[in-house]
C-alpha cells in the first residue's frame, strides 16, 4: 500500500471512522507504521476523536436538561423552534467537529503534500500543430501536469497569452508568458483540478508593446485519467 493510494482513497479517515474492513485495516496499519505523515495523521484524528466524543457527551447531558424543564412548558414555534439551544447547540457542536478536523487533518496534509517534491506527467507540445495526434498526457485524479510549450519566435511582441480550453471548449485559464530573446520552449505547469478525459486545446496570441494581438497559432493534447 503506497503513499499516494492511501491519500486518494482517504484511507486515515476510514480508519478512524473504523469503515475499513480487516485485510485493508492490517495492510493501512503496517503502512503507517512506516510513514510519518500517515502517523501524525492517525495520533491527531484520535485525539480529536476522543476530544469530540467528550464534547458530544457533554452537549447531551446539557440537551437532556433543557428538555427536562421545558417539557411542561414547550410551545410550538413553528421554524424559530430550531433557533432554541437544544437544536441549535447539535448544529453548533456540528461544525466545530467539521472545522476542527479540517484544521487538525485536512489543511496540514494539504500543506505537506505541496511542500513535498513529485515528479509530475508531462508532455511537449508546438504552437502551430493544431489537430489529431497530439501530445499524450496520462494523469491521476486531480493531479496537475507539465506542458514544455514552444512557440515560434516571432519578431515584434512583448508577451504571450497562452489559453486552455476543456474537451466542451470552454476557456479554463489564460496564462500571461514573457518574451525572452533567444527563448522559443517555455514550462507551463497547469494546476491540479478535476478534469475529464479528452482533447484539450491551447491557443497562444501574440501581444505588442502598444497592445495589439494577434493569434500566433494552437495546438491540442490528449488527458487521459488514470484511476
Amino acid at each position: 500500500m503506497d503513499h499516494e493510494m492511501v491519500v486518494q482513497q482517504k484511507m486515515t479517515e476510514r480508519y478512524l471512522l473504523n469503515e475499513l474492513n480487516s485485510a485493508s485495516r492490517d495492510e493501512f496499519e503496517e503502512h503507517f507504521f512506516d510513514c510519518p505523515e500517515c502517523a501524525f495523521d492517525v495520533r491527531v484524528g484520535c485525539a480529536f476523536v476522543e476530544q469530540t466524543k467528550s464534547v458530544l457527551a457533554e452537549t447531551s447531558v446539557a440537551e437532556t436538561a433543557a428538555s427536562s424543564v421545558h417539557t411542561a412548558t414547550r410551545v410550538d414555534r413553528g421554524w424559530l423552534a430550531w433557533l432554541r439551544p437544544v437544536f441549535a447547540a447539535p448544529a453548533l457542536t456540528l461544525l466545530l467537529v467539521v472545522v476542527g478536523y479540517q484544521n487538525l487533518v485536512t489543511y496540514p496534509r494539504l500543506q505537506r503534500s505541496l511542500s513535498r517534491p513529485q515528479v509530475l506527467p508531462w508532455a511537449p507540445v508546438n504552437i502551430g500543430t493544431w489537430g489529431s495526434g497530439g501530445a499524450l498526457i496520462t494523469a491521476s485524479p486531480g493531479q496537475g501536469f507539465l506542458l514544455f510549450v514552444r512557440i515560434p519566435p516571432e519578431g515584434g511582441y512583448s508577451r504571450y497569452t497562452a489559453d486552455l480550453y476543456s474537451p466542451a471548449g470552454k476557456l479554463e485559464w489564460s496564462l500571461t508568458i514573457p518574451v525572452t530573446a533567444g527563448q522559443d520552449q517555455w514550462p507551463v505547469q497547469i494546476p491540479g483540478s478535476n478534469r475529464e478525459a479528452g482533447t484539450y486545446t491551447m491557443a497562444v496570441r501574440g501581444v505588442t508593446a502598444a497592445g495589439e494581438s494577434k493569434e500566433v497559432g494552437r495546438t491540442s493534447f490528449e488527458l487521459k485519467i488514470q484511476h
